[in-house]
């Protein structure tokens, strides 16, 4: 059987293609700086969050530690009812702060790929310039 001859590329098919591929890195690169964007600030909003919650968490145990100490000297409904109370804000600050902690991993994560891409596609443009930039002289 005789093999079919491969059709030979055109320059108007190389040069349509070579655009849409320059338009579709434009467009990955413009996408890529808005997403680093948005993710750098949720990483600030979630630092200052997992900070807040931590500060919160040790002020209640502090204070759960007092309040079980005044229960063991003086039993009292008022004690018992403090006591009660900073016990279920420290749970209800923990698992917040368990929440925030994994956010802010979650965010991290994918904050570092999408520099990794960022780095990725500034570097493909700068090569394109300097390459067309050589070619124009």
């Amino acid at each position: 059987m005789a093999k079919a001859k491969k059709a030979v590329a055109k320059s108007s098919f190389v040069e349509k293609n070579l655009q849409t591929a320059l338009e579709k890195l434009a467009v990955a690169t413009t996408a890529v700086d808005k997403a680093v964007t948005v993710r750098t600030a949720d990483a600030k909003k979630n630092l200052a969050a997992v900070k807040r919650l931590t500060k919160r968490k040790t002020s209640l145990a502090k204070r759960k530690k007092l309040a079980a100490a005044r229960v063991k000297k003086a039993t009292s409904v008022e004690l018992r009812g403090a006591l009660r109370t900073v016990t279920k804000d420290l749970a209800t600050t923990t698992k917040e702060l368990t929440k925030a902690r994994a956010a802010k991993a979650a965010n991290s994560d994918e904050l570092k790929l999408l520099r990794a891409l960022q780095r990725r596609t500034k570097g493909y443009n700068r090569g394109i310039a300097q390459t067309d930039s050589a070619l124009k002289k």
